[in-house]
């Protein structure tokens, strides 16, 4: 797996995400999007494809999803779930939109996860070696979820 480092995506990542907004606004889809994913901490080390995540109200969650279905085509159909639709995104990059209902199971994961990480360089440096260490697109997902399921435990609910 080709591995990058974050620091120099991350103004493209920053980018994309403000362009993804503003078509988010267009289709007046609610909610709160945020970079995600390596991209979004410094020294991560990146596949380079952007993860953004939009967070929104649980009672627009289906519409949005079904909203978004027009817009986008589907990605990780195998992710998805009662509260995680992704997307995949058009752009510079390859690009995943993941939308989640605020304060769910999935939105708490990804918010306490990525802020653990952001905040905790030892926590970054074993995300780092679990992504140079992994021996295959299978190996990689898997330890990355084994990963976030420890954080998501060992982290607090975000509002």
């Amino acid at each position: 797996m080709d591995l990058l480092r974050s620091d120099d995506l991350q103004a493209e990542a920053r980018r994309t995400r403000d362009l993804v907004a503003a078509e988010l606004a267009a289709l007046g889809v609610a909610g709160e999007l945020e970079l995600t994913g390596a991209t979004s901490v410094p020294g991560a080390l990146t596949r380079g494809d952007v993860d953004l995540h939009l967070r929104v109200p649980a009672d627009l969650f289906d519409e949005t999803v079904r909203l978004l279905r027009t817009a986008y085509p589907i990605a990780s159909p195998t992710a998805w779930a009662a509260t995680l639709a992704v997307f995949g995104i058009p752009g510079t990059l390859p690009t995943g939109l993941a939308v989640t209902p605020v304060g769910s199971e999935h939105d708490v994961r990804f918010v306490t996860g990525w802020r653990e990480l952001s905040g905790r360089p030892e926590l970054l440096e074993e995300y780092n070696r679990l992504k140079r260490e992994a021996s295959d697109e299978a190996d990689y997902e898997e330890r990355k979820s084994t990963f976030f399921t420890a954080l998501g435990r060992a982290g607090t609910a975000y509002p």
